[in-house]
């Protein structure tokens, strides 16, 4: 299941996990928001709907990573790093190489939309 995540006029192809998670968080979609800076490495976001979870501790969060922090709070990584904290894993970006530079380090304008 792929996505597209927009950022300005950078489009962002993301492979979604394939299970009932990821296909009720497509269902939300087409989703513009404001994404918050956070840590220098990640923006997030608390959706209006709880999803389902299914938490693990992945000890490694990859650049491109697209979370869900308990059941609202939905995260996009923008940095590789070793972790302690749980999450649901969402998806990926496909090629996460200029997202650092898309987003920047401040609160950012973040659509997700089908393909």
């Amino acid at each position: 299941m792929n996505i597209n995540v927009v950022v300005g006029n950078k489009v962002f192809t993301a492979t979604l996990e394939n299970n009932e998670i990821s296909k009720k968080f497509i269902s939300m979609l087409p989703l513009e928001i404001n994404m918050i800076e956070l840590n220098g490495n990640e923006k997030y976001y608390n959706l209006d709907k709880e999803l389902p979870t299914n938490s693990y501790n992945p000890k490694k969060i990859n650049s491109g990573d697209i979370m869900l922090y308990g059941n609202k709070c939905l995260v996009l990584f923008y940095k590789t790093f070793k972790t302690s904290y749980s999450y649901t894993k969402l998806g990926s970006i496909n090629n996460p190489k200029d997202l650092e530079n898309a987003l920047g380090n401040c609160d950012v304008i973040i659509r997700f939309e089908s393909r």
